[in-house]
């Protein structure tokens, strides 16, 4: 079996790539970027001859296609939606089964800040995730969407506990990757870079669905902030988190909710920095005139900010979970709920944020390459990781020390 990564070179596609080194039954693991060296110090770090580097540009179809049908599946750890759908677009055509771990509905495509995303032409957005799904079915192809850590992790555990119950009434996810308690000291907002900044702040700022009384709404990212306190695993922190764009198939697959929010967990004080920041139009991608020159807010604030939000030496990152379920079971009031803390893994150099985003991405991989996965077309995870498999999945997780805690009321 052979394995393709795109985006191997970054930090959570490396992360996948490491994981999947290790495998006896995958014999080889292409890793794509456009530049040699930064490849190859991707396969120095990982330390396996299983590793292949391909330098290749995502514009050129005829050369990324061609590469995919050297690979019997692929894993998408691309850093924004263009670059995403460019490579979606071209496996469904190839043939290649494919896992993505962008927090994105490719069925569905999100209509704010589409960050270069090309639609062809005489399509709308809608037409054009349908096309990608009927193409893919007609092609053989399995695409499992949205996994990783959020999307990812959340859908697979609130997933599996809507399966558990008659009538599932409420559904919040809290997902989120933080600074250690002691590096967030160090950084503005109490944050600090794990994965693709100018996304985070796209995250921040356009509008995205939930769903309140039953019914499909669109809110403003970063609001209905909630305050929460997580005492598993030994910790006692208060947290807080605010909607965000995180699962969004969910609004589609799981409809018979009557309320519904993904929230991004940060260290109190972070929100209201970005809510004043917001305010002040430095989030904004709209260009203003200054001193005689157009310059567009959000590009000059990341300038600034985003040195200052980079790991320094000796800083870690957290991932925290939190996700909560409520419903019925035999007519009672039921409720389950997910825990998560996970922490870096400072011996192998592997943030949190990669570990449980790049892991969970391996796994799928690894389900596509077993031909675990019959469903065809665009698959969330929520929809294929069940039964046997999300006990598999599960299970994995822990060998990889990723332990997720599940809590409710419902009777053995």
């Amino acid at each position: 079996m052979k394995a393709l990564v795109f985006g191997g070179s970054g930090k959570v596609g490396s992360a996948v790539a490491w994981d999947l080194a290790k495998d006896d039954r995958i014999k080889a693991v292409g890793i794509t970027g456009r530049r040699l060296d930064a490849l190859e110090k991707t396969k120095k770090w990982i330390g396996s001859e299983k590793i292949i580097p391909h330098v290749v540009d995502v514009n050129d179809k005829a050369a990324l296609m061609a590469l995919m049908r050297r690979y019997d599946a692929g894993a998408l750890a691309m850093p924004d939606r263009k670059t995403s759908y460019k490579v979606v677009h071209s496996a469904v055509e190839a043939g290649l089964n494919i896992v993505d771990m962008l927090e994105e509905y490719h069925r569905r495509p999100d209509a704010y800040e589409t960050e270069g995303l090309e639609i062809p032409a005489g399509k709308t957005l809608d037409q054009y995730g349908d096309w990608i799904h009927e193409t893919a079915i007609k092609n053989n192809v399995t695409f499992i969407d949205g996994m990783g850590f959020a999307p990812g992790l959340s859908n697979v555990t609130l997933g599996e506990g809507i399966r558990k119950i008659d009538k599932a009434e409420k559904a919040i996810a809290r997902v989120g990757g933080i600074p250690s308690k002691k590096a967030a000291a160090n950084h503005p907002l109490r944050y600090m870079i794990t994965w693709a900044f100018e996304h985070v702040l796209r995250e921040y700022m356009i509008k995205l669905k939930v769903i309140k009384n039953g019914k499909v709404v669109e809110v403003d990212a970063a609001g209905d902030l909630e305050s929460f306190k997580f005492d598993k695993f030994g910790k006692n922190e208060i947290l807080e988190c605010a909607v965000t764009p995180g699962m969004p198939s969910f609004i589609f697959t799981r409809p018979q909710l009557r309320e519904f929010a993904e929230k991004t967990v940060r260290w109190p004080g972070h929100w209201q920095g970005v809510q004043t920041l917001k305010e002040c139009g430095l989030l904004d991608i709209g260009p203003v005139l200054f001193n005689g020159a157009k310059i567009v807010p959000r590009e000059f604030l990341l300038s600034i900010i985003t040195p200052r939000l980079r790991a320094r030496d000796g800083d870690t990152d957290v991932c925290v979970m939190y996700n909560t379920l409520t419903g019925k079971k035999g007519g009672k009031n039921v409720k389950i709920e997910y825990f998560m803390w996970d922490v870096a893994d400072t011996k192998n150099n592997i943030s949190a944020m990669a570990r449980v985003t790049g892991f969970p991405v391996a796994l799928g991989l690894r389900l596509l390459l077993n031909g675990e996965i019959k469903e065809k077309g665009i698959v969330p995870p929520e929809d294929c990781i069940k039964g046997n498999i999300y006990s598999w999945f599960m299970k994995e997780l822990r060998k990889r020390n990723i332990r997720i805690l599940e809590v409710s009321n419902l009777k053995k």
